[in-house]
């Protein structure tokens, strides 16, 4: 399992009794988390630093409540990227600190190539993987079905020091805008893509990804230019095995090219239990 070592502005302290209590910056939050089902001894005095908890509600989503003063929105810090965040509904908070370990190996991948390197990012949410590619030097164009999420992702652009960098924000649905630039034939060296296990597009479009991924694959497989150097595809499905999306992703993005698939965990490490978290997997094929 891969996690990032280096994330200093966020800490998963304890995971226990389906809950996580994290540090983000300074402020504590206790956020649900079905995978921790054990129900163990805890801390009681770590647990009581929270400034906020999430509660689900039995009739869908949930609420916060506030224990202690909590901003409206702050900032953390990776390395030298910069996010905004704010507790958000269902338990959200505009970042998935576990993907920190793949931002470092897109950058690494970006850095080492002596030319210009074109970027597609795909359910691109609020613009970790934007900000780390265009931080590496990349040209991204950032794709998302939500106008909000877009917003944000350009905020963190902001703080992150990579506005002025080259970068298309979208907010489109993914499939089509693959498609329209299939017909257009423009091409990207690197993708990533981090697809909902269910959503909507902007217009109302369904995505389920046991239903719509071996679409998108061979979709994307055809905006890759004649020289990449990578394709990172992010899930969290657990009906969706590792070596599924290992044999899909060898099928429709890396058959005929050299390099490597790879899948793997990717986590958190939880200081209290002394522990990694699984959250998710990651299928990359990259370049040698």
């Amino acid at each position: 399992m891969r996690f990032a070592k280096d994330f200093k502005d966020y800490e998963l302290l304890d995971v226990n009794n389906s809950n996580r209590l994290e540090r983000w910056g300074d402020v504590i939050l206790i956020r649900p988390d079905p995978q921790a089902i054990w129900q163990l001894p805890q801390d009681e005095k770590l647990w009581k630093k929270a400034h906020a908890v999430y509660h689900r509600s039995s009739a869908g989503g949930g609420y916060w409540e506030v224990l202690k003063s909590v901003p409206d929105v702050w900032s953390i810090s990776y390395n030298d990227l910069k996010f905004n965040l704010k507790p958000m509904g269902f338990k959200h908070t505009g970042l998935f600190p576990e993907q920190a370990v793949n931002w470092s190996l897109m950058q690494e991948i970006i850095s080492k190539q002596k030319r210009p390197i074109k970027v597609l990012n795909l359910f691109a949410y609020t613009g970790g993987a934007t900000v780390a590619c265009l931080k590496a030097g990349a040209a991204v164009t950032h794709v998302d079905a939500s106008r909000g999420m877009v917003a944000w992702a350009k905020e963190n652009a902001v703080i992150s020091g990579v506005a002025d960098k080259q970068v298309r924000w979208l907010v489109d649905d993914c499939k089509k805008f693959v498609e329209r630039e299939i017909r257009r034939g423009n091409k990207y060296d690197g993708i990533v893509m981090d697809p909902p296990s269910y959503g909507r597009g902007p217009n109302g479009e369904v995505w389920k990804l046991e239903n719509n991924l071996e679409e998108l694959l061979k979709l994307t497989s055809q905006v890759l230019s004649d020289n990449p150097v990578f394709f990172l595809l992010n899930t969290y499905t657990a009906g969706m095995s590792s070596t599924v999306l290992n044999y899909m992703v060898e099928e429709y993005i890396a058959k005929g090219k050299k390099g490597k698939v790879t899948t793997d965990e990717i986590g958190l490490k939880v200081t209290y239990r002394d522990l990694i978290m699984p959250a998710g997997n990651t299928t990359i094929w990259k370049m040698d």
